[in-house]
């Protein structure tokens, strides 16, 4: 893979994504269908995924592009390959509270290498750059150009003090009965996969998921945390949580800044 042409193109196509999905959010009203799995979609979903697609397809033609809203490509099987959400929390969307994030990442051997994460409503964009560290670039965004940006790290955390993330949509009693486990100095919620990023950036120190995800909503926050020092394990046997698995299916699982003493279930 051409890192520094992955770094240029995931970036591009990502602040044209939420470009497509910021013209339909600010309108007046939009419609909100519901998919097969009772999740909703809306037009802003279906215009990120063909921008998104038909760039990465002609960017990287030889490489497997799996998506979330094409079905036909969940049934792919590889170990590299490009991993698209292009509207992570589409509930956070149709609520209009602005947690909604567009998704890129390139898996390698079962890994995400690669990723960018980028909330147009917050006016927040994370990545890896070229050489696969982790960085926040500060907007404005211009597609052709990098701005500024800043390389981020996790925290150095104070087991007897720690910040958590928790999900905005998705919390739950198993969730904060981990989370009480641990000495807690504060906790905040986010959606999507802004939750990685918060912990990449040192905000927060342990994001538990103790619910159903699949891989493409989780595979380009992967990348930024692992690439700001982080870790994301499975939950049930702290083992390094893997890409490529049949169905796209995820576990539940620990994202941390590795000075995080994890407990157990």
């Amino acid at each position: 893979m051409d890192y520094d042409r992955l770094a240029v193109e995931m970036r591009r196509l990502a602040l044209e994504a939420g470009d497509a999905i910021m013209a339909i959010y600010d309108a007046d009203d939009f419609e909100v269908r519901t998919k097969s799995d009772d999740s909703p979609v809306t037009a802003a979903d279906e215009a990120a995924d063909a921008l998104i697609s038909a760039g990465l397809r002609a960017a990287f033609p030889d490489v497997t592009l799996v998506t979330e809203e094409q079905a036909d490509s969940h049934s792919a099987r590889a170990e590299t390959f490009l991993i698209v959400d292009p509207l992570d929390g589409t509930k956070e969307f149709v609520k209009r509270r602005g947690d909604f994030t567009v998704n890129i990442a390139f898996v390698e051997n079962g890994i995400p290498v690669r990723g960018v994460v980028y909330a147009p409503a917050r006016g927040r964009m994370f990545y890896t750059d070229s050489a696969g560290v982790s960085v926040e670039e500060d907007g404005p965004f211009d597609r052709g150009a990098a701005g500024p940006t800043r390389p981020i790290s996790v925290s150095e955390p104070d087991n007897s003090a720690l910040m958590v993330v928790a999900s905005k949509s998705h919390r739950d009693q198993a969730t904060d009965d981990y989370i009480g486990k641990y000495a807690v100095r504060d906790m905040t919620s986010a959606g999507s996969s802004l939750k990685f990023c918060l912990v990449a950036t040192g905000e927060a120190d342990l994001y538990p998921r103790l619910g159903r995800t699949m891989e493409w909503d989780t595979a380009a926050g992967h990348a930024v945390l692992a690439g700001a020092g982080g870790t994301v394990v499975r939950f049930d046997d702290h083992s390094p949580l893997s890409y490529g698995k049949p169905g796209f299916e995820n576990p539940f699982f620990i994202a941390y800044a590795p000075g995080v003493k994890l407990l157990g279930a």
